[in-house]
């Protein structure tokens, strides 16, 4: 591996750790306030649509992209 390559590596796992981001399925009021408190506390980077689990199943998913710092 050349020093480029390791520079470019180093940068794109340090890029990769800022953020935290996942799929939380739930009702809607328990996600909407999950969302609502990460906004306030300035972690929300992007929230995403609300996609229906399917079926007579009245849950969410949402995915979210949180800051670690």
């Amino acid at each position: 591996m050349t020093t480029r390559e390791r520079a470019y590596a180093k940068a794109n796992n340090q890029r990769a750790a800022q953020f935290t981001e996942l799929w939380v399925i739930g009702r809607p009021e328990d996600i909407a306030a999950m969302v609502r408190v990460a906004g306030m506390s300035g972690r929300l980077v992007y929230v995403s649509s609300p996609t229906p689990m399917g079926g007579d199943d009245n849950r969410q998913r949402r995915y979210l992209r949180l800051r670690t710092h």
